[in-house]
């Protein structure tokens, strides 16, 4: 298994647990509560700061467990990467614009915070699982 596919399994993962985890303190601290009422800036921060720091943490774990490996990228590599990307990114252009509609309904600063971070996680697993689809299946033939 390439550096990169180990990547994107870690990438997998840590989006997913991350935003697990958003939502289960969220609808812990809401309590049954309009969840608008919630602070849920903090809670929503934290999340995001400790996914980063957990991807940071497993690639430096990831190249330290194959060091020869985590600078080692042919062509496949960095197309494969690109295509995870690519596929990724469509789901942040449909959060912006999801945010983008919020705004112009005037909907509360709650949706529009979490339905842009909805669509960066969906990005995150998304991509992850089109760049691991790839490494499997190989690059689609348009």
């Amino acid at each position: 298994m390439t550096f990169d596919e180990k990547n994107a399994w870690a990438f997998l993962v840590i989006a997913i647990a991350g935003y697990a985890t958003y939502l289960a303190v969220l609808f812990g601290t809401a309590a049954g509560a309009p969840l608008t009422d919630v602070d849920y800036a903090p809670i929503l921060l934290w999340t995001v700061g400790g996914a980063i720091v957990a991807g940071i943490v497993a690639g430096i774990v990831i190249g330290m467990a194959s060091p020869k490996g985590a600078d080692r990228r042919d062509q496949r590599d960095r197309e494969v990467k690109a295509f995870g990307d690519r596929v990724g990114q469509a789901f942040v252009i449909i959060g912006a614009v999801a945010a983008l509609l919020l705004a112009l309904v005037r909907a509360d600063w709650f949706w529009i915070a979490n339905v842009v971070y909805l669509m960066f996680v969906l990005s995150a697993v998304v991509g992850s699982i089109a760049t691991l689809v790839a490494y499997r299946k190989g690059l689609p033939a348009w």
